[in-house]
């Protein structure tokens, strides 16, 4: 007569699985409450809302180390530790800016959006086929009126950036006008741009620095006399952050060197039409 054989099943294997994790997470507990107050209540903030950075100068659990000298970097304008939180911003910005770029063809050929591990870089050109300033001076044509003004009304939803204008000319023959009048005209232009930008919405306070290099930073690729040079750029830095509310101006939220070509979906707001 043969023997049977009784299986026992797997209920102790449930019941050892339900042991081991009671355990672990009585590990955890007792590590948690060991910590200090600092980073209790980090972790209690990455529990609340865990798509967000914990603090400012931490992009993790355990608090930065070094937030002094981040603070002292920024406060010298070195944006090189830009956190979780304003990179998401910096994103939200850019996006919206090339979904308003998108609506106009115009404005597609004449402003070129770049986000930067600083901040956003937005360089107007002055081509020869679309001028924005009456060549050779500070004098914006209807078109350039528009193209900033346009720009303003944009980045003025925005109200935590350190904004700074760059004014940039081509390299001409040296008995050019303009040519002679380099420094100032790539200065006036750029301080132009800041009266349009406050004209149209910005505040003054957001304008840290106004600069202008003549012929002496062509983009990169290009040679210094090409005419794509001539241009104005304006800088948005990240300036001080405590929540993403604060960088949108109460209005709510949306890596590397990265050039955004604006062929996305138009967003609901619509830019007006170029004159």
């Amino acid at each position: 007569m043969s023997k049977k054989h009784h299986h026992h099943g797997g209920a102790w294997k449930t019941a050892y699985a339900d042991f081991v994790t009671a355990m672990m997470a009585l590990f955890l507990l007792l590590c948690l409450t060991a910590q200090d107050k600092k980073i209790k209540e980090a972790v209690e903030r990455a529990f609340r809302n865990p798509f967000s950075a914990v603090n400012k100068e931490s992009t993790g659990i355990i608090p930065n180390s070094n937030k002094d000298a981040n603070a002292q970097n920024k406060a010298k304008g070195n944006y090189e530790s830009v956190t979780a939180i304003e990179m998401q911003m910096l994103r939200k910005v850019t996006e919206d800016i090339a979904k308003m770029l998108a609506q106009s063809q115009e404005l597609e050929q004449s402003v070129q959006i770049e986000l930067t591990p600083d901040g956003v870089r937005i360089n107007i050109f002055d081509r020869s086929h679309k001028p924005v300033f009456e060549p050779g001076t500070d004098q914006f044509t209807t078109y350039g009126d528009w193209v900033f003004s346009t720009l303003a009304w944009e980045i003025a939803r925005f109200h935590a950036f350190r904004i700074e204008l760059e004014g940039h000319t081509e390299t001409r023959p040296d008995n050019d006008p303009e040519s002679l009048n380099k420094w100032d005209l790539s200065t006036e232009r750029a301080n132009a741009a800041r009266r349009k930008l406050i004209a149209s919405g910005l505040t003054a306070e957001q304008v840290f620095k106004v600069s202008g290099f003549a012929d002496t930073q062509p983009l990169a690729g290009l040679v210094s006399t090409n005419e794509s040079n001539r241009r104005v750029t304006v800088l948005l830095k990240v300036e001080g952050l405590d929540s993403p509310s604060e960088m949108l101006g109460g209005t709510g939220g949306g890596s590397g060197s990265q050039i955004i070509s604006p062929g996305e979906p138009a967003s609901t707001e619509t830019a007006q039409n170029p004159p």
